[in-house]
């Protein structure tokens, strides 16, 4: 309201105060903190960018300094102070903080440790090489330019942005009232996505998750599960568990360290180091000796100097719960779209960048239309000229000037002015050299780009292929593998519905490494063969244990104090034949000296099934199989021990079974697993064997009709008996003569209960595998000495059996190679375990199932 005598204008306060909030919060909102969904830039970085390329700093242009850089976007487009320009410049160029930096810098541009870049009158810049497709075909019209802060210039409103930078390299920001925190992701994972979602606009979820796995971020990292990365691309919104990569080294005098090579995204490394030198000093975590930084230009090292009594797993738990290396990453996928601050789903973000690069291309083909038409309609008039050559020049020279030609030459040959301006313009040794031919063809060539461009404008399908191949070029240029490890955790909602189910070779070696592998590692050999490599593996180290399983099956670990822990398949780490694997207990929480010594698979826990343990001491204990169905993460108690005793072996039973006994001074025992009532978890057991001083139980195992007894020893000889030859006796007693044990053939290494179509896999000690079929090696009596099926080198010895299905073997497959030892010829085996060995395959080396009926 107007006020006259004092010439006042009287506003109501509270209405004058929603609207100037108003104007700030929308000004902040767009023009400040949130990117744009088109681009995945905010104006700050567009205008870096935009004016690096006006001043010509492409990649393969000389470095500038950055305070020409910043001078420049101040004066011309970003009004603001001149830090929030460079501490946004300096962001581009980090390679920890940008998944593809987009500046390429020369200089100080700060640390991962949190080091502040140096002044801008120190630094120099130039554009990355990802960022040039950001701006490709900028100057065809193909985006919106507005006026400046002062209306002297114009600006880009957006890139053209010719991949999707918004989920490649994500955006955080925080405005008024609302904040976004967009993670970045593999750039061919997202393009990819992106192709899937052209190809089939009715794509679900699921279908763009099988391209892209989850985000992908500079520094690294596991991400911990799959149910917050579902959630935040379904909904816009999730929670992600971000751990750092930690593994458990052991040393030789006994102690163990943890190593930690990678961090979660956006934490500072010294402080994270200090963090956890307080806690120590705070004695909130006790068992750290010493705690240094170990890291240089080759990569990232932190290193955690553990007490000889510390459990490496525990502490490394509470570095996990007390310190950044596990952080929550919220994820909130808020942009501006059309203007207005929306938060999108995955889905919806891949959409709105194709339906923003198919504007692109079809005003990119308008301007080229444009231009070919202008180009057409010249050459037309040339053609003309060409055609009255004579008469043409005669007209330009009886002129007296260029405004009397024109004219003259528009009504003599019906040309447009500026057909008559372009022939008045070319100089008189061009017009009089015009060349036919040479016009023809170029019209000719006109005409064709002129069909093409009109075709793709008319076709909807053919700007989507242009839109695919251009984004699949990119990603062939500038596509790299994913950084971040994604981790499965068991009891995730959908979690099984996103692993398929196959079967694969699980090992575990005498230090505890397990891995995970594909059925076609193992190849099948002669007998007596020198094997093959299986492992990367440090000093002294070698497989104990193998065996066959589903992805989807349970696998429980017996350790040697009696104790039972539980993983899913796909949770163990899949590795290469050479990998070393993970060490046991990155996976479990084991106590100090526990170790894994039995692992079996299994698919239900039913009733009317039954576990039968075996201690070295010779103890047997056999109880129900869904006694242990509800397994804690810490683990449960399986066994209770004596002194001095482990637990060495463990078999799942029909609670019908044979079971029969050896031990490594060649003894053995056959009873019936009736002999055994079932007992609780928490129980002793009873005696299997009385054995003699000095000896110790190496095998046990399931008898079935029609098998034999295979029994190996650790110099590499062995022989199959039948299990008639082994009586029924009750359990307790010394049993009877399994092996006649010598300084030649050694001690007894194992027995397994084998078929005449099985293979059998023997490892040794310095990590030697062998695959030989069954029916090579002879039955004979208890009391023969068997025959060679390995040879073993001096000083080794076998210390692992594992039965697997046969494999056919042709003789043309078999390759001779001469053994570099002792000369001898080596017979290499061919291709893999085979496709059928999902159905043919049985637990082996501690579980011997029987054949189903």
């Amino acid at each position: 309201m107007y006020n006259e005598d004092s010439k006042l204008i009287v506003v109501d306060i509270e209405q004058e105060m929603k609207k100037s909030f108003l104007d700030y919060s929308m000004s902040v909102i767009v023009a400040r903190a949130l990117p744009d969904v088109r681009d995945g830039l905010k104006p700050v970085h567009r205008r870096i960018l935009y004016t690096m390329y006006e001043n010509g700093l492409y990649p393969e242009k000389a470095y500038r300094k950055c305070a020409d850089t910043v001078g420049t976007v101040l004066g011309r487009y970003h009004p603001h102070g001149d830090a929030s320009v460079y501490d946004a410049l300096v962001r581009l160029a980090q390679d920890f903080s940008l998944r593809y930096p987009l500046v390429d810098g020369h200089g100080n541009f700060g640390s991962v440790d949190g080091d502040p870049a140096a002044a801008y009158r120190y630094t120099e810049s130039r554009m990355a090489k990802m960022a040039m497709p950001l701006l490709t075909d900028i100057d065809k019209e193909t985006v919106d330019f507005t006026p400046n802060y002062d209306d002297r210039i114009l600006e880009p409103s957006v890139l053209p942005s010719r991949y999707p930078n918004l989920l490649v390299n994500g955006s955080t920001g925080i405005a008024v009232g609302m904040a976004t925190n967009i993670p970045p992701h593999n750039l061919r994972e997202v393009i990819d996505a992106a192709c899937c979602l052209i190809d089939n606009p009715d794509a679900t979820l699921d279908d763009l998750m099988e391209h892209v796995k989850g985000p992908d971020f500079p520094t690294a990292g596991i991400i911990m599960g799959r149910k917050g990365i579902r959630s935040a691309y379904a909904t816009g919104r999730g929670r992600i568990i971000l751990r750092a990569r930690a593994e458990i080294e052991e040393l030789k005098n006994g102690r163990e360290r943890i190593v930690v090579t990678e961090i979660p995204y956006m934490v500072n490394k010294s402080r994270l180091i200090e963090n956890m030198a307080e806690l120590v000093k705070d004695k909130r975590i006790e068992m750290i000796s010493d705690l240094r930084d170990e890291s240089d230009r080759d990569g990232m090292r932190i290193v955690v100097e553990l007490k000889k009594e510390a459990n490496a797993q525990i502490v490394l738990n509470q570095l996990y719960s007390y310190t950044q290396m596990q952080e929550t990453v919220g994820v909130i996928m808020l942009c501006i779209v059309d203007g207005v601050p929306k938060e999108l789903t995955l889905k919806e973000m891949l959409h709105e960048y194709i339906k923003f690069q198919e504007e692109v291309i079809v005003r990119r083909t308008k301007f080229d239309l444009r231009k070919a038409q202008d180009r057409e309609h010249i050459l037309q008039g040339l053609k003309i000229a060409q055609d009255n050559i004579d008469e043409v020049i005669s007209i330009i020279r009886s002129s007296r000037d260029n405004n009397e030609s024109k004219p003259r030459l528009m009504e003599r040959f019906g040309l447009t002015e500026i057909q008559a301006s372009a022939i008045i313009a070319m100089r008189l040794g061009q017009l009089a050299g015009l060349e036919r031919e040479k016009i023809e063809n170029e019209l000719a060539e006109i005409m064709a780009k002129i069909a093409e461009y009109e075709a793709i404008l008319s076709d909807e399908n053919k700007v989507l292929q242009i839109i695919k191949e251009e984004i699949t070029a990119i990603k062939d240029k500038f596509g790299d593998e994913r950084r971040t490890e994604i981790m499965a955790v068991s009891g995730e909602v959908d979690i099984e519905d996103l692993i398929p189910v196959e079967d694969c070779v699980i090992t575990l070696t005498h230090f505890g490494y397990l891995k995970r592998m594909a059925m076609d590692v193992y190849k099948t050999q002669r007998r007596g063969g020198r094997g093959i490599s299986g492992m990367t593996r440090r000093d002294e180290d070698f497989v104990e244990e193998l065996f066959i399983c589903s992805t989807h099956d349970y696998v429980m670990f017996f350790s040697n104090m009696g104790r039972v822990y539980r993983l899913k398949g796909y949770e163990i780490a899949e590795c290469s034949r050479t990998s070393r694997g993970t060490n046991i207990i990155n996976l479990l929480p084991l106590e100090q000296g526990e170790k894994i010594t039995s692992m079996i698979k299994v698919g239900e826990y039913d009733d009317d099934k039954y576990l039968v343990m075996v201690t070295r001491q010779g103890t047997v204990k056999r109880s129900q199989l869904s006694l242990y169905k509800n397994v804690r993460k810490g683990g449960l108690i399986a066994i209770s021990l004596d002194e001095g005793d482990e637990l060495a072996w463990v078999r799942e039973t029909n609670g019908e079974n044979e079971m029969i006994i050896a031990t490594r001074m060649g003894m053995a025992i056959r009873f019936k697993e009736t002999d055994l009532r079932p007992l609780g978890r928490n129980t002793r057991g009873v005696r299997a064997i009385s054995l003699k001083e000095g000896d110790e139980v190496v095998g046990m195992a399931r008898t079935r009709e029609g098998a034999t007894i295979l029994t190996i020893t650790e110099k590499g000889s062995g022989r199959r008996t039948e299990i008639d030859e082994y009586r029924l006796q009750n359990r307790g007693g010394k049993g009877i003569l399994n092996y006649k044990c010598n300084e030649e053939k050694g001690l007894v290494a194992g027995i397994k209960v084998v078929d005449d179509d099985d293979d059998v896999i023997m490892i040794t000690d310095d990590g030697v595998i062998i695959r030989i079929s069954v029916d090579e090696i002879n039955k004979q009596s208890r009391y023969a000495g068997g025959v060679r099926v390995m040879r073993v080198a001096d000083g080794g010895r076998i210390v692992t059996l594992a039965r697997a299905p046969k494999e056919d073997v042709d003789d043309d497959e078999i390759e001779d190679e001469l053994d570099g030892e002792t000369g001898e010829a080596q017979q290499n085996e061919p291709e893999n375990i085979g496709e059928d060995a999902t159905e043919a395959a049985e637990e082996i080396a501690d579980v011997d199932e029987e054949p189903e009926e």
